[in-house]
């Protein structure tokens, strides 16, 4: 009986193993495309996989640099903010549900558009590593708003995202009052 217990324990721990690395790609990719870190976006994807945006079929080795492009031609930041999780594994496929809050500032910075939506991902396991094999994106609905609160007083000073290797988010040790991208006054004259 301690065998079987003990078996069953592990196929427990391999669930949520699996469940975490899963998530934790998921995750990683949009860190990827929120700083336009095309190698990080790219390590979340099977070289053979595909994204589908809207009428945008494209395959992994493209996507990282497309979804940067289409990103920089509409917006000046983005926030993908990753929601409620459903996961079904069967061996060393598995097909997930995230919900997503995308969260994109215009170009001028003066309106932001708020996209909940859903990825749907079929991720697969190969060598022990678990990637996106095939993601589908839906949007279900959207609101647009105006963004002027980033130009008050009450934001001047806090950090701000960049697309690049200088986010603060890349630096290591974390120090408390180091150098980064803040929300400036100037931001008043747009």
């Amino acid at each position: 009986m301690e065998q079987e217990e003990i078996g069953q324990l592990r196929a427990t721990v391999r669930k949520m193993q699996d469940r975490q690395d899963i998530l934790d790609c998921i995750v990683r990719e949009a860190r990827g495309r929120d700083r336009h870190d095309s190698a990080l976006t790219a390590s979340c994807y099977w070289p053979d996989g595909w994204d589908e945006h809207g009428p945008s079929i494209t395959g992994a080795s493209e996507y990282p640099e497309r979804a940067n492009a289409g990103h920089a031609a509409f917006f000046s930041a983005t926030s993908h903010s990753l929601t409620n999780h459903s996961c079904e594994l069967d061996g060393d496929d598995a097909v997930c549900e995230t919900y997503v809050l995308g969260a994109m500032l215009s170009k001028d910075g003066s309106r932001c558009i708020l996209s909940p939506g859903r990825y749907i991902d079929h991720m697969q396991r190969r060598e022990g590593e678990w990637r996106i094999k095939a993601r589908r994106t839906i949007v279900d609905m959207a609101l647009e708003g105006s963004a002027e609160w980033l130009a008050t007083p009450a934001l001047k000073g806090f950090l701000k995202g960049t697309w690049d290797a200088a986010d603060v988010s890349y630096a290591r040790p974390v120090v408390i009052g180091a150098d980064g991208e803040r929300w400036q006054e100037q931001m008043q004259d747009r």
